[in-house]
């Protein structure tokens, strides 16, 4: 709740603050970085931070979350914050480490607005600043709890015990434990954080959604190549396409992530489009490790079935799930191999396919993908609570808080 002394403080700034965030949110990881150099070793994805969208993400948070506790009654976006807290959880972030953080973004502000910045708008900005990060340390701490692990044991190493191309520009993944240790059990649709060892010394880290049930030893991802032609665009893509063999160790973090699967019992539609597919195979695999009777619905677009990554899994998964069915969309082919309820082309038409009523969707695949296919949810009387959403990178959409 923002104090009474803040909040008319906070209603006259935030206009000014919402028009130069995007400026603030540069300087503030520029000046962070040059302090604290050691913070882009682990835990910055630097293909984000070139392109813009790690300071528009962060922009974008801190706008909304000012936004809301100036709504009466006060409403802060807890799926926002949840989805935030689950990225922090599995890159291992610490309570102390937001002192850092509010020291950097906080001088962002002064060093943008200058003048307007008194002593009083500054302590009404650094009160926003800890309700959002006090919100978030307390989800964190409950996340790590309810893993058993604290920020520093969310790492562990695994080898690589299978690599298998899935279509020209997917390779799956399969890893191993290499200590007796218990493997924490993911749920349907979560990801971990990968350490890639980068040439120059620097681990990025990258998410990428488990693709398999769990077995108790063994881990699965699968990875599309980045073609960004140049660092860091697709470095880690490319490393663990190109580098990466059978033998080596990569260290992951246990799994997190808050777009799991619905266990009330309803209808599911998946709907997915290119490597978006991942998290939806996930899902798939936990069902039928379940024996699940569930009603599902696989909706997937895609380049050509040959860019269908994972759809010998997805296809042997859905006939053993006695109600379901899949139809695909396919840009430059409808042709398809595939037993499937129907085959269109162009883009992905939910006209074109048998929905179920009352059903729990999932959504992944590019934001203009997302955007349409929730919209498309929404005009067919669809609730929001019954969509769920994941984007791949920083969450630029933030449908969630709307």
């Amino acid at each position: 709740m923002l104090s009474d002394r803040s909040r008319p403080i906070i209603q006259a700034t935030l206009p000014v603050v919402a028009d130069h965030i995007g400026e603030i949110a540069r300087r503030f990881y520029a000046h962070m970085f040059a302090a604290h150099p050691e913070f882009q070793d682990g835990m910055f994805n630097r293909g984000n931070q070139a392109e813009g969208s790690q300071s528009k993400a962060l922009a974008g948070s801190v706008a909304v979350f000012a936004t809301r506790l100036l709504s009466v009654p006060p409403r802060i976006p807890e799926r926002l914050l949840t989805r935030i807290a689950h990225k922090h959880a599995s890159l291992g972030i610490r309570p102390d480490q937001y002192d850092v953080v509010r020291e950097h973004l906080l001088w962002a502000i002064g060093d943008v607005l200058g003048d307007a910045v008194t002593p009083d708008v500054a302590a009404a900005w650094d009160e926003v600043y800890w309700l959002m990060a006090y919100a978030l340390i307390h989800q964190e701490r409950g996340l790590y709890s309810a893993r058993g692990v604290t920020p520093e044991r969310v790492w562990r190493q695994w080898r690589v015990a299978a690599k298998e191309p899935e279509t020209d520009d997917v390779v799956s993944f399969v890893m191993r434990r290499v200590d007796d240790r218990p493997v924490k059990t993911s749920l349907p649709g979560q990801y971990i954080t990968l350490l890639a060892p980068m040439p120059d010394g620097v681990r990025q880290p990258r998410q990428f959604s488990l693709t398999r049930a769990d077995d108790g030893e063994h881990r699965y991802f699968a990875v599309k190549r980045v073609h960004g032609g140049g660092k860091p665009d697709g470095e880690v893509s490319n490393l663990l396409h190109d580098t990466i063999q059978v033998g080596d160790e990569l260290t992951m973090s246990v799994p997190y992530g808050d777009v799991v699967l619905d266990d009330s019992g309803r209808p599911v539609v998946f709907a997915s489009a290119g490597i978006g597919v991942t998290p939806m195979a996930g899902m798939l695999s936990h069902l039928v490790a379940a024996g699940s009777h569930l009603h599902v619905t696989m909706l997937h677009a895609d380049a050509a079935e040959s860019s269908f990554a994972l759809r010998r899994q997805i296809t042997e998964d859905l006939a053993r799930l006695p109600k379901s069915s899949l139809y695909v969309w396919y840009e430059q082919d409808r042709h398809t191999d595939l037993p499937v309820a129907g085959a269109f082309s162009g883009a992905m038409d939910l006209d074109q396919a048998e929905l179920p009523e009352g059903a729990v969707h999932y959504l992944c695949g590019p934001l203009p993908f997302l955007q349409s296919i929730r919209s498309a949810l929404i005009d067919r009387g669809v609730p929001p609570r019954d969509i769920q959403y994941e984007v791949f990178g920083p969450d630029l959409w933030q449908a969630d808080a709307d």
